[in-house]
């Protein structure tokens, strides 16, 4: 058995991968990769994965879920894009790589950013508390959970102005109040499905509302809401490889117990990166992400037979970014607590042969 610790492309539950894989050779006498995205089938497939959607996380009236295209990377630019209005100007969270990479298009296309926190000074090894929160912008965004560096916040931005979060990598692994946002975007490939498809949550008051002179046709979330998430060929594998996922996370107890699930998996690497003197953290213990662990060994001439002891126990994707170095243990939704255990075990044996 591999365990796969990976930051993306996600694992899935072995349920699902066999539904898709089944699906591919035979969904209604067609290849699900073959089959007409306005087939009456297809379009059942896509209604049952917005409601799942909405379903899942309690999306109240009033706002439209969305499958697109090009990945959270597109997002940025759409998001900045939709939500400009008169002031020209919005107020950004620096976390790290993807929230510079919000904020760099948010540029490109003549916002001017304000960035009114910041973790840079350290590195991305925390979430900025003491800010304040501009009021002359016309959208504050922030990422919920940086997969590079290992930090995640714990409560929502508290502001009067529109609110926009790049949720990727934790979205459906804990409960959220999507009330307080303007706009929720996360590329599929972590907690919901395979990388082709972008979750769109976007309340229906800013659709249309954008002062851009610059709005290319498929760019505009108002055009994709009037038709559907068809206005285009969708990502017809991707969109029903996440139904099948989250009817697989609702049977289980939905985003609730997943939550309580990714706890208990966090709560037992974290307790052996602090107890094991050969290991340390490399974010901030009140900052730490649920799903992706960052650490690194306190003896660098340690790190070969490390590395070899982790490949050999049929460990996938533990490598740190090189941004941080050391480890990277990501635990998505799809993720045993087994597998947390057989990495806790090795780091544990590891120590009894080196402490």
């Amino acid at each position: 058995m591999k365990h796969n610790f990976g930051a993306g492309p996600c694992i899935l539950p072995q349920e699902v991968f066999k539904e898709a894989a089944d699906a591919v050779v035979n969904f209604n006498g067609l290849s699900i990769l073959e089959i007409s995205h306005r087939s009456a089938d297809f379009i059942k497939v896509m209604e049952e994965a917005r409601e799942l959607v909405r379903k899942a996380l309690a999306v109240p009236e009033g706002y439209t879920i969305l499958f697109l295209q090009g990945g959270a990377s597109l997002g940025f630019t759409i998001t900045a894009l939709n939500m400009m209005r008169d002031s020209k100007k919005a107020g950004y969270i620096n976390t790290g790589t993807w929230a510079k990479g919000a904020i760099s298009e948010s540029e490109a296309i003549g916002i001017g950013t304000n960035i009114f926190a910041s973790s840079e000074d350290r590195n991305f090894c925390y979430i900025p508390k003491e800010y304040n929160i501009p009021t002359d912008v016309d959208y504050i965004h922030y990422t919920s959970n940086n997969t590079i560096f290992g930090t995640q916040f714990k409560s929502i931005p508290v502001t009067s102005s529109p609110l926009v979060c790049d949720m990727s990598s934790d979205i459906f692994a804990q409960k959220v109040d999507v009330s307080k946002f303007d706009l929720i975007y996360a590329g599929a490939q972590k907690n919901l499905g395979p990388a082709g498809s972008t979750l769109y949550i976007v309340k229906d008051d800013i659709l249309g509302k954008s002062t851009s002179e610059f709005m290319p046709k498929y760019l505009n979330l108002k055009n994709h809401a009037a038709k559907d998430s068809m206005m285009n060929t969708p990502p017809v594998f991707s969109i029903y490889t996440a139904m099948l996922n989250l009817r697989h996370l609702i049977k289980n107890g939905g985003v609730e117990k997943a939550e309580q699930r990714n706890l208990a998996k966090a709560e037992l690497l974290y307790n052996e990166i602090d107890s094991n003197p050969l290991f340390k953290g490399a974010a901030d213990v009140a900052d730490r992400s649920t799903m992706n662990a960052t650490f690194l060994l306190n003896n660098d001439s340690l790190k070969d037979e490390f590395d070899k002891m982790w490949n050999g126990a049929n460990i996938i994707g533990l490598k740190g970014h090189r941004s941080v170095g050391g480890y990277r243990a990501s635990m998505y939704n799809a993720l045993t607590i087994d597998s947390v255990k057989v990495l806790v075990d090795l780091m544990n044996e590891f120590t009894r042969k080196n402490g």
